[in-house]
């Protein structure tokens, strides 16, 4: 009750000293979360990666496209199949290989992710030739990218996998 009746000078120093708490107090707090926001990994969009298209002979035949995190990148795909089409027709964009969802993987630096294509999964002479292929990770296909095929591809009913951090995991075995 006594600080009702202080003089207005004791009663705006006391104003000042809890403005000034009130204040360091919400600075640390927009510090702290600024931190923890830069030490968060974003998820990878598709102009954030490189990638590169390899042929590997294993399991039949495959591609094999690796994605790394452009210079200055820190950030995670998740564990699914990339969005990837070899023409504009529904019947040359990639269907799961894989059931679950697998591991994050956190791309920077070096760290690379991979994911297997399996351009033809059909037990026959049919299908399309591409040279190209169309990639993009999910959820991002506005921005895909085209990526020039290391040979022509046959494709019937194409397959991937999803993205893993070793290369031995991105294998679309054909069932």
């Amino acid at each position: 009750m006594r600080s009702r009746f202080a003089a207005p000078s004791a009663r705006l120093a006391l104003a000042a000293v809890a403005a000034v708490a009130v204040t360091a107090t919400a600075a640390g707090t927009a510090t702290a979360m600024a931190d923890s926001r830069s030490a968060t990994v974003r998820a990878c969009a598709t102009k954030d990666l490189s990638f590169k298209v390899s042929l590997k002979t294993q399991a039949g035949g495959y591609y094999l496209v690796t994605a790394k995190a452009k210079s200055g990148v820190t950030c995670y795909l998740e564990g699914v199949f990339p969005s990837a089409s070899f023409g504009s027709s529904a019947d040359t964009e990639v269907a799961p290989a894989e059931h679950a969802v697998s591991d994050r993987v956190t791309l920077s630096g070096s760290t690379a992710a991979y994911a297997g294509i399996n351009p033809k999964t059909t037990n026959n002479d049919f299908g399309k030739e591409f040279d190209f292929l169309h990639l993009s990770v999910a959820g991002d296909e506005i921005n895909a990218v085209t990526l020039a095929l290391p040979d022509t591809a046959t494709v019937d009913r194409p397959v991937a996998t999803n993205w893993h951090a070793d290369p031995a995991d991105a294998v679309p075995f054909a069932n």
